[in-house]
């Protein structure tokens, strides 16, 4: 019997946008979705994102996931997004992802500046890796490279912190 998508929470979540130097964010290609996603190169890329664990504070959250996907404490909240961003999942989804107990998530996005050298991110410090390869791309890039279904979610994100976006 299929699972009723309205019977099911949003799962808490954090994501980050991460700024370089050059004013350009950080995206890495997920281990557990091969050959989807956008036109970049194989794979599926995206922000680093992650749960909030039981009476977390978003912040502490966008920092530990950073810590855990990427391998670096080499960054520094710059911004916060004003709202909780939600996204549906597919119907195909729904039951399966996320652990098949949320009909999506509502997210806390935040903008972060990365204060290291790219030798300060290691992928595979936490395992299993999330992630297997991560690149710096234009943020106005970011909406193209998503999953199809969280193209909005990029793209309303591009809009608020595009000032971010420049070299400094």
């Amino acid at each position: 019997m299929p699972v009723d998508p309205t019977t099911l929470p949003y799962r808490p979540n954090v994501g980050a946008l991460i700024f370089n130097a050059d004013g350009h964010v950080l995206i890495a290609r997920r281990t557990d979705m091969p050959g989807a996603g956008g036109p970049l190169t194989q794979g599926t890329w995206q922000c680093p994102q992650g749960g909030i664990d039981d009476g977390e504070d978003p912040h502490t959250a966008v920092l530990r996931e950073v810590g855990e996907e990427l391998g670096t404490e080499h960054v520094r909240i710059l911004a916060e997004h004003p709202e909780w961003i939600q996204y549906d999942l597919p119907a195909a989804l729904i039951g399966k992802a996320l652990g098949g107990r949320y009909r999506g998530q509502t997210q806390k996005w935040f903008a972060l500046r990365f204060t290291g050298t790219e030798a300060d991110i290691c992928l595979n410090r936490h395992l299993p890796a999330e992630f297997d390869a991560w690149m710096w791309v234009e943020l106005a890039s970011l909406p193209e490279q998503s999953v199809g279904f969280k193209k909005p979610i990029y793209e309303q994100l591009v809009r608020a912190f595009s000032h971010f976006a420049v070299p400094g």
